[in-house]
């Protein structure tokens, strides 16, 4: 099942140059967020990402990051999960999550 969350929020994040191409992000991410393209790894879909981090615990060189579990996406799983309505608070009168 190919899910969406919420646009422009994911935190990920690619540092091309440091990438090598091994691919080893395409191969772990659930959602296919990467693709390789020109012997590097390019992010193909950020609204897909779910924050899991595989992608950066799976990364040989360290160009990727992401804030695992954290954010608007974190809270679109746990409501899922719970069944309760996604709430991250991110008005800033709060602690997000």
């Amino acid at each position: 099942m190919k899910h969406k969350y919420l646009r422009n929020v994911a935190t990920l994040c690619l540092t091309a140059e440091k990438c090598i191409g091994c691919g080893r992000c395409a191969e772990v991410c659930p959602h296919s967020v990467f693709v390789i393209s020109g012997e590097k790894a390019v992010i193909k879909d950020i609204n897909s990402c779910m924050e899991c981090g595989a992608c950066a615990m799976n990364c040989p060189v360290k160009a990727i990051s992401v804030n695992a579990s954290v954010g608007c996406v974190a809270a679109i799983i746990k409501g899922w999960f719970t069944g309760s309505e996604p709430s991250c608070d991110c008005s800033g009168d709060g602690e997000c999550c």
